[in-house]
């Protein structure tokens, strides 16, 4: 699997991610609001965060003490986009989300079934293999 790939998959629950950034839950719903991070949402509507969006928060963190205001951070942000976007070209995604959870389950059965190699168990996994 790609490593963006990995890094947009979203697995962090609001908790972990306040742990990891040292920001308030207030403070990282704000951000989405401002459309500064756009998390995923579960079926429940539970916020989940990827890799990506750790990094994004962080960065913003950093803007911020710097005394940066939020239309700043989004200026900045934004022109960091659009360098990226023009140093390569937007393309189309190599998986569905189908194709994606398919390989993940697999790749986290295999993880299971090797001895010695793991120690994640099938009841630990069942959250996340239906």
């Amino acid at each position: 699997m790609r490593d963006d790939i990995r890094r947009n998959m979203p697995l962090f629950s609001m908790g972990t991610i306040t742990k990891l950034t040292e920001l308030t839950p207030r403070q990282v719903r704000y951000y989405e609001q401002q459309e500064l991070i756009k998390p995923a949402r579960t079926r429940g509507n539970q916020r989940l965060f990827s890799f990506n969006d750790v990094d994004r928060l962080l960065h913003i963190k950093s803007l911020m003490e710097k005394g940066i205001n939020i239309a700043g951070v989004k200026e900045v942000l934004t022109g960091k986009k659009a360098e990226q976007e023009v140093a390569a070209p937007a393309k189309k995604p190599d998986m569905s989300d189908a194709e994606l959870r398919k390989l993940l389950k697999r790749q986290l059965t295999e993880l299971t079934t090797r001895p010695n190699q793991g120690h994640l168990t099938q009841g630990d996994l069942s959250r996340f293999l239906h």
